[in-house]
């Protein structure tokens, strides 16, 4: 599994961090940066639930 970000789409809104905050952070020029792009396939489901609460879809699963 590895996680992708769509930059043209993401705001930084921080709503992965909140989710999944081992795997993404925004610092403090609000750029979202993912702290574990292939993250442990046990960490599916929070990587899931980041991907689907996206407010602009900017996340996804590429397995």
């Amino acid at each position: 599994m590895k996680i992708r970000v769509d930059r043209d789409l993401c705001e930084a809104n921080a709503v992965c961090t909140g989710i999944a905050p081992d795997l993404f952070e925004v610092d403090e020029d609000d750029v979202l940066h993912v702290l574990d792009a292939s993250p442990p396939e046990a960490m599916r489901p929070q990587v899931e639930r980041a991907v689907a609460r996206c407010p602009r879809a900017a996340l996804s699963i590429e397995d």
